[in-house]
């Protein structure tokens, strides 16, 4: 079974982001090839790894859906040669990404097979990094399940503090298979403040450690360069490794 770690936590968090930096960290340290999951309909972590999406798992259901298999070819084939092609390749890790959620209609033939596909596609990595889409429904959903790692990111505004706990509280509640939750609080300017530490203590969520706001993020990101590129020694990213460090095993 490959050892996986789910990304949750409230929008504008810097969670994707994060995920990146998570990546690389696996890369570097050997736990390789890495199989990376962009569960947001939102989808943008392919700009953070510098990679070029041609198809997604969501336009592959939509074709099915539509009667888009071609004559003379079987569902299930249809859907092993669209899964291939939406997986971009790189070194040390590959990228899927899930795309929109359904519409309107049964896509029930359509997801039983993209389920079977996605966890054949699974059993070559020993390492599976999801990122979830902002918020609480990809839990609600049970998107997020039998995972090593649920990987709260939040601020340290009051809001998102709060939409972590309550993600914490939902995949408890949910029994959904989850090893562990951490949160990491990210684009943090100084040490959390007594406040925001008695909010985490009273929510009994473990905090795994805290990433400084840095200026070469937001470089990265306004100048749209993968921020997986960014060197070692940025705080940022030595922050995020020594949190990964004690969470993750070895």
């Amino acid at each position: 079974m490959p050892y996986s770690i789910a990304l949750a936590g409230k929008g504008g968090t810097g969670k994707t982001t994060v995920a990146g930096m998570l990546i690389k960290y696996l890369i570097k340290n050997g736990k390789k090839p890495v199989l990376a999951v962009d569960a947001d309909s939102n989808a943008n972590l392919n700009e953070v790894l510098g990679l070029e999406v041609t198809g997604t798992l969501g336009n592959a259901r939509e074709e099915m859906k539509k009667g888009a298999v071609p004559s003379g070819m079987t569902k299930d084939i249809f859907m092993s040669m669209k899964l291939e092609q939406a997986v971009a390749e790189a070194e040390g890790y590959d990228l899927v990404v899930m795309g929109q959620p359904e519409g309107s209609g049964c896509y029930c033939a359509a997801n039983t097979l993209l389920t079977g596909f996605l966890e054949k596609l699974s059993a070559n990595y020993p390492y599976i990094v999801m990122d979830n889409e902002a918020g609480m429904e990809h839990i609600s959903r049970l998107t997020t399940s039998n995972v090593d790692i649920l990987l709260i990111v939040s601020d340290t505004s009051r809001r998102s503090l709060q939409a972590a706990v309550r993600i914490n509280k939902l995949a408890k509640e949910l029994n959904i298979g989850v090893g562990k939750s951490c949160l990491v609080i990210n684009q943090s300017k100084d040490t959390p403040p007594d406040a925001v530490l008695e909010i985490i203590k009273n929510a009994e969520l473990e905090l795994a450690g805290t990433i400084p706001e840095d200026s070469m993020v937001y470089e990265f990101d306004l100048n749209g360069r993968p921020t997986i590129e960014m060197p070692e020694d940025n705080e940022a990213v030595q922050a995020a490794f020594e949190i990964f460090d004690t969470i993750i095993e070895r």
